[in-house]
């Protein structure tokens, strides 16, 4: 019955999230038998059932690092939705369980193992918590009985953290009267002879005896050990910690050993898991956010926009990413209040509907300073936290340009900035160095080029360009498109005639062409005409030049049109730097 119950609700994520699957881990240390028994039990039902399983083996060499390497690998993919560590640990290192056991995330952890699930279960917060496996299905079964839980008397037998004590804790807050019986309580006999329901987990071959048993009692038997029976080809049989001939003409309910509980616990597995599944699409569907905005005391006269920046206390960037629903894989945090969102949101979120689109430009900014950043940021905050639509602001990174300007930062303005504005204007500045760097290599590379032709002949150029490795030459594949360009169809080249080594050598850029400058993220007006190669080591080879502010460079537009890396690379080879003597565009790629 819950099986198919649970192929069902499966189906039915299916079909309302298409691609989707519910993800189980099962992680495994060694080879032992009877854990791979109980895995196979696992893998099979999950295969029936539509649960994506996946069985993690590590050898017995494996170090308690090892283990909890992988364990982190899990906790942070998205397609696990619950995982378990087979227990025992069979490894021939030593390895803490507790320690393994905990660094399961409470979310995945559906074998309610954790101290954080154990802990809630015992709270009686059980909404919010994974049930270890067998105390579940052993609640599930007593249910199936139709007996009223509320009120009665029920015992268990054992205390162990897999069954026993979760199952006191069970019992308890669904209203029973529970007494827990162990290896030292004295009056065994007495206490299960008043119990309504027994469940029964100690691990000793029938220790409690069927004449024990209060008639009408429901009696759940978890034990699984084997006995000497010459009858049987193994020489042993499977039996519980209950005497079953005996104790079955006394109760009203009773499991049978084996086949009783075992299904169960294996389907209460399957369960967590679909649950835990359900709850992640809970979580991260689209949908409104659940988030929580800062609120804003307005002060009068308006203080300076570093005074409103630190006045307010900015809420944890992890924070922030966990209430819009980003995945921890996919965030990259740089402390408190920064962090990076990975591409791989856009893949897991294909399928979810387009929003829209607003795009703020073409703003000349008052004589205070409001503009695109200013209007940008205020529009998001009153769609935001006023109207309660999900919105992101999207801002280039600051230059420098307006940070060191006599308008103040690039972070918007008043209470309508990005916080902290500090570290906004100063420190996420990367993209646009980046340019800079890229743009100046260029540039560099452009009056390098000059020199070298003016001051060698052509093989020493071309030894520069494919120089020897071992003995052999190779083109690269840009030096191909070049060749190809210049109409040569070769690729070997110890096959180009001396004219083909000029052609390719030489760019023979015309100085007075070259329309790439150097940039600079400062508008330093006095930069603005210059004369480059002054110095002894020029040989004389001066020419007047610019710097441009580093937004205005072309690398810039290439960035924001650019639809990938591949992109990016062909617009960037395509740039045209000068023109040579004959006429002809020089390329980055040429270069």
């Amino acid at each position: 019955q819950v099986r198919e119950r649970l192929k069902q609700q499966v189906v039915e994520m299916k079909e309302k999230f298409p691609g989707f699957r519910p993800g189980l881990a099962i992680l495994q240390v060694g080879n032992r038998d009877d854990s791979n028994l109980y895995i196979n039990m696992k893998l099979k039902a999950a295969a029936e059932i539509g649960i994506s399983a996946n069985h993690i083996k590590l050898p017995n060499t494996a170090t308690e690092t090892d283990v909890l390497k992988c364990i982190a690998s899990l906790n942070g993919d998205p397609a696990v939705h619950g995982f378990i560590v087979q227990l025992p640990l069979d490894s021939d290192k030593p390895i803490n369980t507790e320690k393994i056991t905990n660094a399961v995330a409470p979310e995945k952890d559906v074998d309610g193992l954790s101290s954080i699930n154990a802990g809630k279960l015992s709270r009686g917060d059980l909404g919010d918590c994974f049930i270890p496996c067998t105390p579940k299905g052993c609640m599930e079964l007593i249910r199936q009985t139709g007996i009223q839980v509320a009120g009665k008397r029920a015992v268990v037998v054992g205390r162990s953290k897999i069954v026993g004590a979760p199952m006191h804790d069970l019992l308890l807050w669904n209203h029973a009267t529970v007494t827990t019986c162990h290896s030292k309580t004295s009056t065994l006999a007495e206490e299960v002879g008043k119990a309504d329901i027994l469940v029964v987990a100690a691990g000793k071959a029938e220790m409690v005896k069927g004449e024990w048993i209060k008639p009408g009692a429901i009696v759940i038997d978890c034990g699984i050990n084997h006995v000497p029976d010459s009858t049987k080809p193994s020489g042993k049989r499977v039996v519980g910690d209950v005497a079953y001939s005996t104790a079955k003409e006394r109760a009203s309910y009773i499991t049978p050993v084996p086949g009783g509980v075992g299904p169960m616990t294996v389907a209460m597995l399957m369960q967590s898991t679909v649950e835990s599944a359900q709850r992640f699409l809970e979580k991260f569907q689209a949908g409104k956010w659940n988030i929580q905005y800062n609120q804003l005391t307005l002060k009068m006269p308006v203080p300076s926009d570093i005074e409103i920046s630190q006045s307010c206390i900015p809420k944890p960037i992890d924070q922030v990413a966990k209430e819009v629903g980003l995945l921890p894989d996919e965030v990259e945090l740089y402390g408190q209040t920064k962090a990076k969102v990975h591409l791989s949101a856009l893949k897991r979120l294909k399928n979810q509907p387009d929003g829209k689109y607003i795009v703020v430009t073409g703003i000349t900014p008052t004589p205070l300073g409001e503009g695109k950043s200013t209007t940008t940021v205020g529009l998001v905050q009153a769609l935001g936290a006023h109207l309660h639509e999900n919105v992101f602001a999207c801002v280039r990174q600051p230059s420098q340009g307006p940070t060191f300007g006599i308008k103040g930062g690039a972070a918007g303005g008043g209470y309508c900035q990005v916080i902290p504005m500090e570290e906004f204007n100063l420190h996420l500045t990367g993209d646009i160095h980046a340019i800079t760097a890229a743009n100046n290599l260029v540039a560099a590379a452009v009056d390098a080029r000059i020199f070298h032709e003016l001051t060698q002949p052509d093989q020493a150029l071309y030894n520069r360009l494919v120089p020897s490795v071992n003995g052999v030459r190779k083109f690269s594949d840009i030096q191909i498109r070049r060749l190809q360009k210049l109409g040569i169809n070769k690729t070997d080249p110890t096959a180009l005639t001396n004219e083909e080594v000029s052609l390719f050598v030489r760019l023979d850029i015309d100085p007075g062409t070259i329309t790439w400058q150097r940039v600079v993220d400062t508008n330093d007006r006095f930069l603005r005409k210059i004369t480059i190669g002054q110095s002894p080591t020029e040989k004389g080879f001066s020419r007047t030049a610019q710097f441009d502010i580093t937004v205005s460079s072309e690398i810039m537009a290439i960035l924001a049109l650019s639809d990938g890396l591949d992109d990016m690379k062909k617009r960037l080879g395509r740039m045209v730097v000068a023109s040579s003597k004959r006429g002809e565009p020089v390329t980055a790629d040429d270069l």
